[in-house]
């Protein structure tokens, strides 16, 4: 038996296009009800973290994406009140058309990349943001 608290992996998506825009779904259930956060959930056993992006990313907008990039693993042990998380961060790209808020998502919504300082976003989403267009700008 393991005798050592082990904290709980995730994954977020930032989907954008080469408009410069992204997507962000809003939350339907607590934490951050209500609130728009980047697509994303818990990891299932058994699954690869890509899998669970990808997966995730069709669970909540309906888009099928191509993952492009990882942006970051964020660990704080503060950035979720349900308890200490670890998420793996991606760029994804996929058909915005087919957006539709589904699962844990009872909103979705396309926003222009230069809208971010406007948003008052769940968990640590803003820095998440904030390094996916700090790559992505810096490959244009």
């Amino acid at each position: 038996m393991n005798k050592y608290k082990t904290p709980s992996l995730t994954v977020d998506i930032f989907i954008y296009n080469n408009k410069k825009e992204f997507i962000l779904i809003k939350r339907k259930n607590e934490p951050f009800k209500g609130q728009w956060a980047l697509p994303g959930g818990f990891v299932d056993y058994g699954e690869t973290v890509e899998n669970a992006a990808i997966r995730e990313a069709k669970e909540e907008t309906s888009i099928d994406v191509e993952l492009k990039r990882l942006i970051n693993v964020y660990s704080d042990p503060e950035r979720d009140s349900r308890g200490h998380t670890v998420t793996i961060a991606y760029t994804a790209q996929g058909n915005f058309e087919d957006a539709k808020a589904a699962d844990d998502a009872i909103d979705i919504k396309i926003f222009a990349f230069n809208e971010i300082d406007n948003l008052d976003l769940a968990f640590d989403h803003e820095k998440i943001i904030k390094d996916a267009l700090r790559i992505i700008l810096k490959e244009d």
